[in-house]
């Protein structure tokens, strides 16, 4: 398994970093990453329906898929639609809202042709609007992040590229803290029910990895990134941002990991050898999307997106 999480790690770095130069040099931002993005969405929803399914559970399949891709899409509209980013009434997260709203109405869909009087209907109506809004809206801020601030003036899609990489690499980089130093001095389990191998040991470890790697991301990953125009953050505001992304991808992965307790399996899916699925992948990341996106939008990080 070792192996295998060795030469998987550096494909997925290898990948990452391919998506994101090719992401950074089209004239339109995002054309590389939205596919990715929907493409990983996809398999996601895979993983959830099999684990719906162990427990007897089946909602409305196409329903699951077709609204995780309208919310994907919908957050992507200013890569399909450049001239929509424009336009004062629908933009930035406001194309995600739309593409919910109707994904949930796909959902109810879904559940009315195929109604029979039974009481499973309303359980697996509310599975597949966790799933649309599980995968597809916080998938969707993924997107977003990569979007910040393009349509605006003087912006190339070099700051989108930053706030996306700064979260990956923040978050991936404290659950690769949370694992050494839970391995290492782990000793008072964190959730012990949920995550028996998670410790408050390598928390505390992951959100120290975590900063340091905020603080790299914002002051060498943004010269790299924008040059001259680097990001002139306060110290607090960094390390607030590690912080605070660190802790929601810990409560994605737990949460996720709930997931897989309720349904009774060990890993998402076994697509991964090493890694378990690509939400056992993912969990952390989509938790902490919106989380970044909200520094990012208020201006704490980075300049504001009403200047």
């Amino acid at each position: 398994m070792l192996r295998w999480r060795l030469i998987l790690g550096v494909l997925f770095v290898a990948a990452f970093v391919a998506v994101c130069w090719l992401d950074s040099v089209v004239t339109r931002p995002g054309a590389f990453l939205l596919p990715a993005v929907l493409m990983v969405s996809w398999m996601a929803v895979v993983e959830l329906l099999e684990m719906f399914n162990n427990r007897g559970r089946q909602p409305a399949a196409w329903s699951l898929y077709c609204g995780v891709l309208l919310a994907v899409l919908s957050a992507g509209v200013p890569v399909l639609w450049p001239g929509a980013v424009a336009a004062d009434t629908v933009t930035g997260l406001g194309w995600l809202a739309i593409g919910l709203a109707f994904g949930l109405l796909l959902a109810f869909c879904g559940e009315l042709v195929r109604y029979d009087g039974r009481w499973h209907t309303t359980i697996n109506l509310g599975l597949a609007a966790l799933t649309i809004l599980y995968v597809g809206g916080l998938a969707g801020f993924v997107v977003q992040l990569r979007l910040l601030h393009v349509g605006t003036a003087n912006s190339d899609g070099r700051l989108g590229m930053l706030a996306l990489v700064s979260l990956i690499a923040t978050v991936k980089m404290s659950d690769i803290g949370q694992y050494a130093v839970g391995r290492l001095v782990g000793r008072h389990k964190l959730s012990p029910l949920v995550s028996p191998g998670k410790t408050w040991e390598g928390a505390l470890g992951g959100i120290v990895l975590a900063v340091i790697t905020a603080w790299i991301a914002f002051d060498w990953g943004a010269q790299m990134l924008i040059g001259s125009h680097a990001i002139d953050s306060e110290p607090v505001a960094v390390i607030s941002f590690g912080v605070a992304v660190a802790i929601a991808g810990i409560l994605g992965d737990l949460g996720e990991s709930m997931i897989k307790r309720d349904a009774g399996v060990k890993d998402s899916s076994t697509w991964l050898p090493g890694f378990g699925g690509v939400l056992d992948l993912l969990d952390s990341v989509l938790a902490a999307a919106p989380v970044a996106y909200l520094f990012w939008a208020l201006g704490i990080v980075g300049p504001s997106l009403s200047r």
